[in-house]
């Protein structure tokens, strides 16, 4: 059977920030026990049907997951463990933000079993920070992940760049800071505007501006320059990494492989034979968790997907790697030959442009200048 990566959900933030659309709650207090009985419940349901396989990751995200009870992550990783057959390397990463109160348990989450951390330090700038909503300061960030790389093996960290009035001396002067203080991960993530953010309702009547497409562009081929600096290389879009660094959880979604969701909103995609599902799980924490403690699980979706489907997603996440995509991947997780699913007059024009191409070793890839244009060229590249 397909190896399997799990990612648990943790929804609850210490507040909203203005740019984000992920599923995350902000609430006065919450029943740890109740949640973590509900997590291993769900992880129990969902392993008795999915079968034993080889994990190869756990990833705690959110929402803020740093806020939980260390021990709930503790228990969450036994029962991973002895639900699945662990992969000898396995890795098991926790966001944080680094505020002063989450570092302080970041030793906790290492005894539990973690053993790579990211950090939302999101900038290393006083006046971005507060812009973007963070809760800590850059001397704040700074002490968190020093504390981390104490602490854990693996660290990453995220920053968002193309911020309003951003210049690319200074977000150069920046990105080397960070570089200078990166274990062997960076997560940099251009600023855009989601629907139903606090951010497009201010950008929407103008309260600020962004970089326009050349000098977000700039700003991209600046950030790749960076890195390449300090041995992290893009592998992919908005990842750099030294070499065997990579995140082993987000390549198993990039690869398209199997891995399972539990916690509020969860998504899964796992293979029962043949089929490759798509699930879903309700997004608000307390509805959640009461189909859980009621049914087991909170599944709200599930659907078998079509060969078509499977296709064009393995396509869409895999362009964005910079190893590319094979064609024999495709083929044997969607049962449709590769021809099939892109647009054979698409492809070859791609070609010719020089946004796409085939790697020496046969993989379809996108160039540099095809990395600027994923979001127009996925659509038209897919049948």
């Amino acid at each position: 059977m397909e190896p399997l990566a799990l990612y648990i959900h943790w929804p609850f933030c210490a507040a909203k920030c203005p740019y984000c659309d992920f599923n995350s709650h902000v609430r006065e207090r919450v029943d740890q026990a109740r949640f973590r009985a509900a997590l291993r419940r769900e992880l129990a349901f969902e392993a008795e049907r999915s079968g034993r396989r080889t994990l190869v990751s756990i990833f705690f995200g959110g929402g803020t997951p740093s806020l939980m009870d260390p021990a709930t992550a503790a228990a969450l990783i036994a029962d991973a463990r002895a639900l699945f057959d662990a992969a000898p390397d396995i890795e098991i990463t926790l966001e944080a933000n680094p505020t002063s109160v989450e570092a302080a348990t970041l030793g906790a989450f290492r005894d539990a079993g973690v053993n790579r951390a990211s950090l939302g330090v999101q900038s290393l700038r006083e006046a971005p920070l507060r812009f973007l909503g963070r809760r800590h300061d850059a001397a704040q960030a700074i002490a968190a992940l020093e504390i981390a790389r104490g602490l854990f093996p693996r660290l990453s960290f995220d920053l968002i760049y193309a911020r309003p009035g951003q210049q690319e001396a200074d977000w150069r002067a920046e990105l080397r800071e960070a570089l200078a203080l990166a274990a062997d991960h960076l997560s940099l993530y251009q600023l855009t505007i989601e629907p139903g953010t606090r951010f497009a309702t201010e950008y929407a009547r103008g309260a600020f501006a962004l970089p326009d497409g050349d000098d977000a562009a700039r700003l991209y081929a600046a950030t790749a320059e960076e890195a390449a600096r300090f041995g992290l290389a893009p592998y992919e879009v908005s990842n750099y990494a030294k070499p065997g660094a990579e995140s082993r959880h987000n390549l198993q979604y990039w690869r398209y492989g199997d891995y399972l969701g539990i916690g509020p909103g969860a998504h899964g995609r796992l293979s029962f034979g043949d089929t490759l599902r798509a699930t879903r799980r309700h997004r608000a924490p307390e509805e959640w968790l009461a189909r859980v403690e009621r049914d087991g699980h909170a599944i709200t979706g599930e659907e078998a997907l079509s060969p078509a489907d499977r296709a064009r997603e393995a396509l869409l996440m895999g362009l964005r790697l910079a190893e590319g995509i094979d064609p024999a991947r495709i083929a044997a997780r969607s049962v449709l030959p590769f021809e099939a699913a892109v647009d054979p007059a698409m492809l070859a024009a791609c070609l010719e442009e020089g946004y796409v191409e085939w790697t020496p070793a046969g993989r379809l890839r996108a160039t540099d200048e095809g990395r600027l244009r994923l979001d127009a060229l996925l659509p038209a590249l897919l049948r």
